[in-house]
This record gives structure tokens, sequence and C-alpha cells, in this order.
């Protein structure tokens, strides 16, 4: 089998130690691997650096294990190329797992060119990944507690959200915080409210008529609104660092929140996930397949079984998932007739993942031709139905598969 890279290392990565083997291809044909352990500290990794230099590596395949990997990578990327491997891809033979063992085999695989390396971003891409995945964290969080305080209400039979839409809202968040001081009164908590929730004063009345007790419920709520404070102290916080990160990038941004359903934040998102740099994506449709938002290649004996999409990026499905919602929502637009034509048929989860894959290719568009979205419009299939060009194509097909040769005249 033909050798493409003749100096190359494997390093098999846990969380304490790296076995590193360095395969090198002799001007004979035959293959010299030395293996060695190191410790995954600082300073042991900055030796393993100086091995492989003094190797004259110019390649390095690791696996990619949980988050242990990350620091190996970080500190081998400006000296070597490296190459961080699928698991799927470099199992070894059965009966035969050591990490020294691991470790050769992941060299041998990179030197006959048998795995593809994964898609890692440079740098300033990784740190707006990591603000834009714990602002994430930080909103999921704030929702679960909103949840909490909620069950809390109930417990109590306070039954605000009967009344009120939003428990947390300017009216809500008044009752609650002088339920929680220990206010009873029944009028005085319902005279609370602002705005147009004013007209229901004797719906929040009866609403309050539980057993909250401010000695035990309040204390509960309070801890639990502390939380949801915090939580938005900190959301506050990485908006404004995310804003500084993306300035450079604004106008960018501002194309892709052309696309039908996608937000300031969704925006961020799929430029932190994906990035500006389409070239490592040559076609909408390898960009489609790294993110997991297509059907799976699954054939075999002439017949196509289950075409189960991969497990792509979670983070990129999340926020391309709402932004699928939202485009289903929208009024008179492509996305929202491709996503009712597609659910009349399929149901309303295929039309979702076609939605999500509609919104992915527009963005692979936006970046590549630094271009802005251009929406078809809601009547966008029915106008393609009716094409006299398209509808004589069929027609002409048709004949042809009943075995005419069709040759068509325009009318006089």
């Amino acid at each position: 089998m033909q050798v493409l890279f003749p100096r190359c290392a494997g390093l098999d990565v846990h969380r304490d130690t790296v076995a590193a083997a360095v395969r090198i291809q002799t001007g004979s044909g035959k293959a010299v691997t030395e293996v060695r352990t190191f410790t995954t500290t600082g300073g042991s990794l900055g030796l393993l650096a100086d091995w492989l230099t003094e190797c004259r590596v110019t390649i390095v395949g690791m696996e990619s294990t949980g988050v242990y990997w990350k620091p190996v990578f970080h500190l081998l990327e400006d000296r070597f190329e490296c190459w961080l491997l699928n698991a799927t891809h470099v199992r070894n033979v059965p009966g035969r797992k050591t990490d020294v063992a691991d470790a050769a085999w992941i060299s041998d695989l990179v030197a006959h060119g048998l795995v593809r390396a994964s898609f890692v971003p440079p740098k300033p891409q990784r740190d707006l990944r990591d603000l834009t995945r714990a602002r994430r964290i930080v909103v999921e969080e704030k929702t679960r507690e909103i949840q909490r305080l909620e069950k809390l209400m109930q417990d109590a039979g306070v039954k605000l959200t009967s009344v009120a839409s939003k428990l947390l809202g300017v009216s809500g968040r008044a009752i609650l915080e002088k339920m929680i001081e220990g206010e009873q009164s029944l009028e005085y908590l319902a005279d609370q409210a602002r705005g147009r929730l004013r007209s229901k004063i004797p719906q929040l009345q009866e609403a309050r008529a539980g057993t909250f007790r401010s000695g035990h419920h309040g204390f509960l709520a309070a801890q639990l609104l502390a939380r949801i404070d915090l939580c938005d102290e900190q959301i506050d916080e990485l908006d404004h660092r995310i804003e500084v990160m993306i300035a450079p990038f604004r106008e960018t941004v501002d194309r892709i929140r052309t696309i039908t359903g996608v937000g300031e934040v969704t925006a961020t998102v799929l430029l932190a996930e994906v990035g500006l740099d389409m070239s490592r994506f040559p076609t909408a449709g390898h960009l489609a397949s790294w993110a997991g938002i297509c059907p799976g290649n699954n054939t075999s004996g002439g017949k196509r079984l289950s075409g189960r999409t991969r497990h792509g990026n979670k983070w990129l499905r999340t926020a391309l998932t709402e932004a699928a919602h939202a485009a289903a929502r929208s009024k008179d637009t492509y996305l929202a007739s491709h996503h009712a034509q597609v659910r009349g048929r399929r149901g309303v989860l295929k039309a979702i993942g076609a939605t999500r894959h509609d919104i992915l290719i527009a963005y692979w568009h936006i970046i590549a031709n630094k271009t802005v979205y251009q929406d078809l419009g809601g009547d966008w299939h029915a106008r393609r139905r009716r094409d006299p060009e398209r509808r004589r194509k069929n027609l002409v097909g048709e004949l042809e598969k009943l075995g005419y040769t069709v040759t068509i005249t325009p009318a006089a």
C-alpha cells in the first residue's frame, strides 16, 4: 500500500498519559516505529513536542477522546500539521487493545492516508464557540430555574400563570416579591398588576388564594429568584463579550440575519460553529453532511436502507432547529411554504429537518458568495408547478419512459 506520509506520528490520548508512536519509512521500504509514553502536564507535553521535532515528524494524528485531546492538540498545532480523527474510524482489531498498539495503529492509518481529519476551527473561532456555548448553557439553566419556580407556585396553590402569560413578567415579579416579603392581602397583591393585566385584577385575587407561606415557600422562591437574576447577569456579560468578538464581522452577521427565522443569537452561533472559511466545504452539500443535517447514505444490494441522519454538531443543530420553527411561523416566505409542503406529506419533524437544511444551505451561499438572502416568495412552489417549460419536460419524460420517441413542434 502506498505510503503518503513517510514521517508521521500517532497519539493515543488519555486523561493522564499520552502514548506516542513515531513511524518512519526507511529507504528500503521498511517502517520503523518507536513508541514513548508521556504525561499530560505542560512540561511533559513540551518534551513530546521536542521529541517529535527531533524525529522530523510532518504530521500528527490523534483520536478525539472527550476533551482530553484539546491541550495536546493546542500545544502541537503551531509546530505540526495535526489531524483530529473520529474514534469510529480508527478502531483497532478486537483483542489487541493497548495504548501502545492503538498509537502504532493510528500512525499506520495516517501514514497510508486511510483516515480523514476532522474540522477543528482556528483559535479565534474556538474562543467564540466557548462563549456562545456557555451562553446556551446559562440560558438553559435559567429556564430550569423558572420551571422550578413555577412548580413551587403550583405546590403552594398559586395559579398566577393561569391568568398572566408569564410568571416573571413585570406584574408577576412584583407580586412574587411582595409575597416573599410576607404580604397577605389579596387586594394589595392583585393591585401590583401593570398594563393590560390590571383588567384581570379579580382573577389575580382568585389565583393568589392558595396556601403560600412566606416562611417556607417564600424562602425557596427567594433563592430561585436569586439564581434567575444571577443567570440574567451572566447572560448580559456573555452577550457583551460576544458583541466585542463579532464586531469586526458585524456586516457578515447582518447578512446572515437576512435569512428568514435567523436572529442575532442564531447568526452568532452559525458564525461560531461553522465559521467563515467555506474552502473547507467545497459545496453546500458538504457543509450539510458535516453538520449531520442531511439524510445518511445506507444502501446495500441496490436497496436503500435507513437514511437516518448521523450525529453532527449538537450546538449547531439546536440553533438551526429554533430558526426553523421561527421560519415556519413566518408569513408569505419560501421557508414557510416549503415547511408546509413537507409537513403535509411527511409530518412536522421531517418538515423541521428540511427547513434546517434550507437555512444551512442559505448560510453557505451567503458566506461563500458574499451575498444576502433572497427569498423566493411564498408562492414559489405554485409558480414552479405552473411553469410551462417544466410541465413540457415532465410530459415528454413520461412518454419517453413508455418507449415513445417524442418530437415537439411549436404551434403556428
